[in-house]
C-alpha cells in the first residue's frame, strides 16, 4: 500500500505576519466553510507510449490548460514494463489531489499497472492504447488481431547493458513511420516525429501486466478506427471488455497529434463524469 500523501501545511509564523493572530485563526477556519463545489480540479497526467515522447501531447495540454487544468505529461522510461510502471506510479504519488490518468498506446499498458490501489486516480483514459488484462502483454493483443504493420516497420539495434551484456531497442523506420503510426499526419510534422522518436526495449512488449487498474476504476476509451499500429478491433475488445465509455475518430495511431480536440473531449468527460 502507498503512503497517504500529506498536504502542505501553512506557517503559522507566516499567517501572523500576514494580519496577526485574530488573521491567523479565521485563516485556518476557512476551509471549514468553504462550499463543496469550490474543490480543486484534477491533474491530469498524459503518458505517451513508444516512439513518441511527451510532446505529442503537446495539442491536448494546451487545451486542457486553456481549460485551467493541471497538466503533467512526464517522460516513459520505455525501459520495461515493470520499472515504468513503478517509475509513473511515484509520479503520481508525488501529487496532491485526484487525479485523471490519460495513456496512448503502450502508455495503456503502463498507466493500467501504476494506478492498481491508488485511491488518487479517479479515472482512466485509453487513447489508441493497449488495456491488458493480469497476465496479458502487447505482444499478446497484437496477435490475437490482424491488421497491424508495426511489426515489418520495425528496426532493432543493439544497446549495452551496465552489467555488460546487451539488449534490444525497437525503433520505427523513418521510412516506414508516416504509414505505420500517423498516416493523417502532415509528411513534414511526421518527418519530425520519426526523427525524435523514442526506442522501445523490445521486452515491455513481451512483458505481462499484473492487476489491471480498470477492474476497479472508471475507464474511458478512445478508438482509433484507422489505426495500422494497434488495429481497431483490438482496440474495440479491449474498450468493451474493461467495459470503458467508448467514443471512436477516424485517426491513425497519433490520434493525439491529429486530433487533438477529440483527445481533450473524452478526457473532460472522464473529468466531469468523475469529480465530486
Amino acid at each position: 500500500m502507498k503512503q497517504s500523501r500529506r498536504p502542505l501545511t501553512v506557517s503559522l509564523a507566516l499567517l501572523l505576519a500576514a494580519g496577526g493572530l485574530v488573521g491567523a485563526e479565521q485563516a485556518m477556519a476557512a476551509p471549514t466553510l468553504a462550499p463543496a463545489h469550490t474543490a480543486a480540479k484534477p491533474t491530469i497526467v498524459l503518458v505517451h507510449g513508444a516512439f513518441a515522447d511527451a510532446s505529442s501531447w503537446t495539442g491536448v495540454i494546451q487545451r486542457l490548460q486553456r481549460d485551467g487544468y493541471p497538466v503533467i505529461a512526464p517522460a516513459n522510461p520505455l525501459r520495461g514494463l515493470p520499472s515504468d510502471s513503478a517509475y509513473l506510479a511515484s509520479v503520481l504519488h508525488s501529487i496532491q489531489g485526484p487525479i485523471v490518468l490519460v495513456g496512448h498506446s503502450y502508455g495503456g499498458e503502463v498507466i493500467t499497472d501504476a494506478a492498481a490501489g491508488d485511491p488518487q486516480v479517479k479515472a482512466l483514459v485509453y487513447i489508441a492504447a493497449i488495456a491488458p488484462d493480469k497476465g496479458e502483454s502487447a505482444n499478446d493483443i497484437l496477435g490475437k488481431f490482424p491488421g497491424s504493420e508495426l511489426g515489418s516497420a520495425l528496426n532493432q539495434v543493439s544497446y549495452p547493458l551496465p552489467d555488460g551484456k546487451t539488449a534490444t531497442d525497437l525503433y520505427i523506420k523513418p521510412d516506414k513511420f508516416r504509414a505505420a503510426f500517423a498516416a493523417d499526419v502532415p509528411a513534414a510534422t511526421a518527418a519530425v516525429m520519426a526523427a525524435t522518436q523514442r526506442p522501445i526495449d523490445a521486452t515491455s512488449l513481451g512483458a505481462p501486466s499484473t492487476t489491471p487498474a480498470w477492474g476497479t476504476i472508471p475507464s474511458w476509451y478512445l478508438v482509433a478506427n484507422q489505426d495500422k499500429t494497434i488495429p481497431p478491433a483490438a482496440e474495440r475488445f479491449m474498450a468493451e471488455r474493461a467495459h470503458a465509455h467508448t467514443s471512436a475518430v477516424n485517426s491513425s495511431h497519433a490520434v493525439a497529434v491529429s486530433h487533438p480536440d477529440a483527445v481533450t473531449d473524452i478526457i473532460l468527460d472522464a473529468v466531469h463524469a468523475t469529480s465530486h
